[in-house]
C-alpha cells in the first residue's frame, strides 16, 4: 500500500483518480485546548489519515476570519487564522502529509472577501468611484435619497443581496453586493487589481507546497448588472429565464477567461498545479470548468443530490462518465460535505427526494432537488430510520469507491456520522439558520467536531470541549471504539481503500447487469461491483467475494440495500 500510494504522489496527474478526505479544520481535532480544530491537530493526525488510505487532503477555509460563514468570509487570503495555526505550522503540516505521500489541496474563495479585508476597509473610507471602491460591486441606491437598494436581489442566506454603507463624512452612503452573508462583499472580477491578487495568492501557497485548490462558488466571479435585471427579485434562482452562459451572476462565458489566466500559473509548477470547481452548474456545462485549459475537474454533485435508486445511479454515472471522456477529463464522486446533510441520515430520511439536503451555499436558490431546502431536524429518530441510513450509506459509498474518477469523503463519513439534528438555536453558528431560519437549519449539524475517544469532555476532540456541541450518542461513534472491530464502518473504509488501491486500472468501466433494483459493472482487470438497491436479497455473480457493505446472506445472496466487489 505505501509503495502505491508513493507511486500514485510521484504522478504528474495523481489526482485524475485520487481518494480526496475533506478536512473541516475548526472540526477535525484541537491540539491547543481551546475547543477550536487546528493545523497541529491535523498534523497529529497524519498517521490516521495515511492509515486510511487517501491520496490527498482538501482543507476548507483556514485563513483569518470573523466566522460569519464558517471561514469563507477571508480576512486575508496569504495567512493562517490564529486560533487555527501559524504559517510556520502550516508547512509542518504540509512537511508531515507530503511525508506520508498524502497530497494538499486548500480552499479559495474568489467571489467575495470578508468585511475585514483591507481591500473593503480601504473601499470604506474612500469616495464614490475611487480605485479602492471598484475592487468591489458598489451601487448608488434609488429612491429620492438613495435609501432603496440598487434592485431586489435576495441573497443565498435570506434577505436582500445589498448592504448600505455609511460614507466617510458620516452621510448615508452607496450600496454593496453580497450574493451571501452581508459579511462577504462580492469581488467586482472586471477590475484588474482582483486577478492580479489572486494570482498572487495562487503563486504563495504554491510555492508553500500546496499541490491543488478547490475554487469556492466558481460559477459566480463575473457578473452582469445591467438595469434590465432589476425587476427579477428571484434572479439568483431563476436560472431557467437565461440562455446558457448569459445569467447575470452564475456560470457566465466569460468566467472561463479567469481560469485560463489560473490554468497558465499552475502550469508554472512541477508537477503542474489541480484544482476543481464548485460550479453548481447544468451537467452540460461542467465541462469547461474541468477541462485541460481550465481548472482540471469541477465537483459532480449528482449522485449527492440522487435518491438511493438504480435507475437514477445509473444515469448519473453513465452521463457524467460520458461527459468526461469527451473533454479527455476525470470525474468526480461525492456524498457528503460541509454543506450538506450527512448521507448516513440523507438516505433515512422520510420523502427521499422530497426531504433531502438541499445543496449549500454555494448553490443558487432553485438548483439541486428542486430547490427544495431541508426543513428537518436531522436528530430526530422518530423521522429518520436511522438503521436504513446507515446501511445504504455504507452501499453507495463502496458503489462510489469502485468507480473510475476522483471520490470525495468528507471528515466523520469513515466513522458512519449522521448528522446532528438536536442542536439548541443559542449553539448554532451558520447564516443560513440566522437569515433563513423559518426555511432551513443550517450546516451545523455536519460540522460537529470528530469523535476520536468514547469517554471524555469532547470524545478527544481537545482538552476543553468544542465550538458546537457534540451529542451524547458520539462516543458510540469513535475512532478507538471502531478501530478494533473487523465489522466497523472505519474499517470498511479502510478495506475498500486498500482494495481500491490494489485493483484500480483505467478510467473505464463495463455494465454488466441493470435492472430497476441492482447495478453490477465491471472495470479493468476483471473487478466486479454490485449493489442491490431493493430490500430483498439477489443471487450474486460468480466470483470471490471481496468486501461487502453488509454481511451476506445464506447461500451467497446479496442482502438488500448491500454492495459487493468481486473478483
Amino acid at each position: 500500500m505505501n509503495q502505491r500510494r508513493r507511486e500514485v504522489f510521484d504522478l504528474p496527474d495523481w489526482w485524475r483518480q485520487a481518494v480526496v478526505y475533506q478536512i473541516y479544520p475548526r472540526s477535525f481535532a484541537d491540539a491547543n485546548a481551546d475547543g477550536i480544530g487546528d493545523l497541529a491537530g491535523i498534523t497529529s493526525r497524519v498517521d490516521y489519515l495515511r492509515d486510511l488510505g487517501i491520496d490527498a487532503v482538501w482543507l476548507s477555509p483556514f485563513y483569518p476570519s470573523a466566522l460569519a460563514d464558517g471561514g469563507y468570509d477571508v480576512d486575508d487570503y496569504r495567512d493562517v487564522d490564529p486560533k487555527i495555526g501559524t504559517l510556520d505550522e502550516f508547512d509542518e503540516m504540509v512537511a508531515a502529509l507530503h511525508a506520508a505521500h498524502i497530497k494538499v489541496v486548500v480552499d479559495i474563495v474568489p467571489n467575495h472577501s470578508s468585511n475585514r479585508h483591507e481591500w473593503f476597509r480601504a473601499a470604506l473610507n474612500s469616495p464614490r468611484g475611487s480605485n479602492e471602491r471598484s475592487r468591489y460591486i458598489f451601487r448608488d441606491g434609488k429612491g429620492e435619497n438613495g435609501e432603496l437598494p440598487p434592485n431586489e436581489w435576495q441573497s443565498i442566506f435570506g434577505g436582500g443581496a445589498w448592504e448600505r454603507i455609511t460614507e466617510p463624512d458620516g452621510s448615508p452612503g452607496q450600496w454593496y453586493l453580497h450574493l451571501f452573508a452581508k459579511e462577504q462583499p462580492d469581488f467586482n472580477w472586471d477590475h484588474p487589481d482582483v486577478h492580479e491578487d489572486f494570482l498572487e495568492t495562487l503563486r504563495f501557497w504554491s510555492d508553500r507546497g500546496v499541490d491543488g485548490f478547490r475554487v469556492d462558488v466558481a460559477h459566480g466571479l463575473k457578473k452582469n448588472l445591467d438595469p434590465a435585471f432589476d425587476a427579477l427579485a428571484d434572479v439568483l434562482g431563476g436560472r431557467e429565464l437565461f440562455v446558457d452562459g448569459q445569467h447575470p451572476v452564475w456560470d457566465r462565458d466569460e468566467v472561463h477567461e479567469i481560469y485560463k489566466e489560473w490554468r497558465d500559473v499552475f502550469n508554472e509548477y512541477e508537477p503542474p498545479r489541480t484544482a476543481v470547481a464548485e460550479a453548481w452548474v447544468a451537467p452540460h456545462r461542467q465541462a469547461r470548468y474541468a477541462s485541460p485549459e481550465g481548472l482540471g475537474q469541477t465537483f459532480n454533485f449528482d449522485l449527492l443530490q440522487a435518491d438511493f435508486r438504480a435507475d437514477e445511479f445509473h444515469e448519473i454515472i453513465s452521463r457524467n462518465l460520458a461527459a468526461a471522456e469527451a473533454i479527455g477529463g476525470s470525474t468526480t464522486w461525492v456524498l457528503s460535505n460541509h454543506d450538506v446533510v450527512r448521507h448516513a441520515s440523507r438516505y433515512g430520511l422520510p420523502g427521499g427526494q422530497e426531504s433531502k439536503g438541499a445543496p449549500g451555499a454555494g448553490a443558487p436558490a432553485g438548483t439541486g432537488n428542486d430547490g427544495k431546502q431541508w426543513l428537518f431536524d436531522g436528530g430526530d429518530p422518530a423521522q429518520v430510520d436511522h438503521a436504513q441510513g446507515f446501511r445504504r450509506a455504507r452501499a453507495a459509498t463502496m458503489f462510489l469507491l469502485g468507480l473510475p474518477g476522483s471520490a470525495y469523503l468528507y471528515q466523520g463519513e469513515e466513522l458512519g456520522l449522521p448528522e446532528v439534528g438536536q442542536i439548541p438555536d443559542e449553539d448554532r453558528q451558520d447564516p443560513a439558520f440566522f437569515r433563513n431560519r423559518d426555511v432551513e437549519v443550517g450546516r451545523d449539524g455536519c460540522r460537529v467536531p470528530l469523535p476520536w475517544s468514547s469517554r471524555g469532555r469532547s470524545f478527544g476532540f481537545g482538552d476543553d470541549g468544542s465550538h458546537l456541541p457534540q451529542p451524547d450518542w458520539f462516543g458510540d461513534y469513535a475512532v478507538e471504539v471502531q478501530d478494533e472491530d473487523p465489522a466497523s464502518t472505519l474499517n470498511l473504509y479502510r478495506r475498500a481503500l486498500e482494495l481500491r488501491a490494489e485493483l484500480q486500472g483505467d478510467e473505464t468501466l463495463e455494465w454488466e447487469d441493470v435492472t430497476d433494483s441492482s447495478l453490477t459493472f465491471r472495470r479493468p482487470g476483471g473487478w466486479r461491483v454490485v449493489l442491490n438497491f431493493g430490500t430483498e436479497p439477489i443471487p450474486l455473480p460468480s466470483g470471490e467475494v471481496l468486501l461487502s457493505s453488509s454481511e451476506l446472506g445464506d447461500g451467497g445472496l446479496l442482502p438488500g440495500e448491500t454492495c459487493a466487489w468481486l473478483r
